[in-house]
Order: structure tokens, then sequence, then C-alpha cells
């Protein structure tokens, strides 16, 4: 972001030659770091985190606050409003590919009893879509919205799978940094892994993401490459061989009756 003082100019856009507006890019940016921050944000934080001028990053959070797409709390914090919650709710329940996954996500759910999700590739992060929650009282879930490191997911890596190398290496971050002790940071290993996921058709989450819970994942193919992956998550206390590989082939028959 440029300081205020600075040419105000807007830029071109990519494409069309169309100019950006740079108070909507502004109010953009507030609003996904305050999607993406995980506790209500001072006006020091945000105008901190976004190289705002105080007053400029005032006045947005303050119209913000007015329209109700983020609240504020007594103590002059600030988090993401129930407006932003409706827009996010109708995207889901408007998309595509949500609408074809979760009837088979809701009988994969029955069949295995484990949380399944579905996610989708942004960026070098995925984003979860739709969760169906396991019937046993430990579990661990990740809500429709949430964003995860690709890398560090086996949704994620079951996407970066169908990429060529190149593609995902310029994907990814400079450093990969790391959820859990066991998830890849080393870009060769990671590379390796890819390959392996190709070859046997389904990602495997190994305490990469979350310590205690493996993750069984295969990616949708309604593109080439893929920006869709479903999965099931189950802690290993309740895995054991041969049910790692009723899993697995309950994932392969459910991505064909949601892809055909």
């Amino acid at each position: 972001m440029t300081q205020e003082g600075s040419d105000p100019s807007p830029k071109p856009a990519e494409s069309g030659g169309v100019r950006s507006v740079k108070s909507a890019e502004r109010t953009i940016a507030v609003l996904e770091y305050l999607s993406s921050a995980d506790h209500a944000c001072s006006l020091r934080e945000v105008a901190t985190g976004l190289s705002l001028p105080r007053a400029s990053a005032y006045a947005l959070l303050t119209t913000l606050v007015n329209t109700g797409w983020i609240d504020a709390d007594g103590a002059g914090r600030y988090r993401i409003g129930l407006r932003a919650l409706r827009a996010g709710a109708s995207y889901v329940e408007h998309d595509d590919v949500v609408q074809r996954a979760q009837p088979v996500m809701n009988e994969l759910n029955n069949e295995l009893g484990e949380t399944v999700h579905l996610a989708r590739l942004d960026g070098a992060e995925i984003v979860y879509l739709a969760t169906n929650i396991s019937r046993h009282s430990l579990a661990v879930v990740s809500r429709p919205g949430r964003r995860l490191p690709s890398w560090a997911t086996g949704l994620g890596k079951a996407i970066l799978a169908g990429r060529p190398w190149d593609e995902v290496d310029q994907l990814l971050p400079e450093k990969l940094e790391p959820r859990t002790v066991n998830t890849f940071t080393d870009r060769a290993a990671l590379r390796a892994e890819l390959e392996a996921i190709r070859h046997r058709g389904h990602a495997v989450d190994e305490q990469e993401s979350t310590i205690g819970l493996r993750c069984f994942a295969v990616a949708l193919d309604f593109a080439s490459p893929p920006n869709e992956a479903l999965s099931c998550s189950v802690p290993i206390v309740r895995l054991y061989p041969d049910r790692e590989e009723k899993i697995v082939a309950a994932l392969l028959r459910a991505r064909e009756r949601i892809v055909r």
C-alpha cells in the first residue's frame, strides 16, 4: 500500500487497461486482514499490518463498522462482521462444486463416520468450502472459510500433485513455514512427496497440519490442473491398516460420483 502524500493516481490493471480504485483496494485489504486474523485487532495493528496511515485506517474501519461488514468491541478492537459472514455463506451456497459434492459428502460421512472436507486452492493456501463433522466425540474440524498452507495438508498436496513442479515452485512462498514437526519444509522432499501422490492416486497428511490427525485426500478433476480436493480426517487412535484402505477406497468412489 502507498502512504498518503505519494502519487495518488491509480495504476492500470493487468487486463483491459481498467484502472484500480485505491479506496476499494484498501477496503478489501482491511477485510482480508481481519478475516485472516486469529483475534480481534486494534487500529494500530490494522494500520501497521497494512502500511496504512492511521487516519485512513480509522476511516475505513469506521465505515465498515457502520455498514455491518466488521464489528467493534468496547475496547476499540475490530473483527469480521455478520455481513461478511453472509457474503461468504452465499458464495458457498451457490458454488457449483459444493452443490455437486455435498450429497456425496453426506453419504461418505454416514459411511465412514469421520470428518469429510472439501477445499479449493487459493494462491498457496487451501480454503475449506464444506465440512461434514465426525459423529465421534474426538474430532478435529476445519470450518468453511478456514485457510491453511497447501503444503501442510492432504487436501493441498492432492491438488498440488496435479501441477508441474515448476508451477508449484512458483506458487509456494520462498520459505515453507511448518505447522507441526511433520510439515514438509524442504522443497526437494515436498517434490518427492508430490510425485509419490501422483503415483498412488491419493495424498496422506501424516500429522503435518495437526498432531494426532491423519488425513486422506483425493483431487477432484473438474479442471486440469485440479483446483479442489476431497478429504477424510481421522484421529490416529482410530486408525488401523484395514480401515485406512477402506477410507481411501471410499474417497476414490466418492470422487468418481462427484466428477462424472
